[in-house]
């Protein structure tokens, strides 16, 4: 068993391929018509065939509530791994992306979180060494 793929709500499908593709630098994956909407994916240039992550309206009603909690709490959805947190940071700021929170070190992790201006606080993450 491996992992094929992940799943990010988003409010909008069509601004968050925007923004992960156009922003963050993901390729489109697969953009199948579903009716209303798409199963809308995108995968990272750096493992093409890796796991996709699944842009996934957010229309079910305990999706809302639960992120709208993550997000006044400030826990990000989920977590990419890059090689370099702080240069990730000035190259999305660069572009635009708000952070919430900035590069911060603990121990031997460095964490910074951004919003993915469609519901979603992400963390990006590097580990010393």
């Amino acid at each position: 068993m491996k992992l094929s793929a992940m799943t990010i709500f988003v409010t909008d499908q069509r601004k968050a391929l925007a923004f992960y593709t156009d922003v963050l630098g993901f390729l489109p994956a697969m953009d199948i018509p579903m009716g209303e909407h798409s199963w809308l994916t995108v995968v990272s240039p750096e493992a093409p065939e890796g796991t996709q992550i699944s842009l996934e309206p957010n229309e079910h009603p305990a999706v809302v509530p639960f992120t709208t909690a993550l997000e006044e709490d400030g826990i990000p959805w989920t977590s990419f791994a890059v090689d370099d947190v702080q240069a990730e940071y000035d190259r999305l700021t660069a572009r635009g992306v708000h952070f919430t929170q900035p590069p911060v070190t603990n121990g031997p992790v460095t964490t910074a979180v951004f919003d993915d201006t469609v519901g979603n606080l992400i963390q990006i993450a590097a580990m010393a060494g």
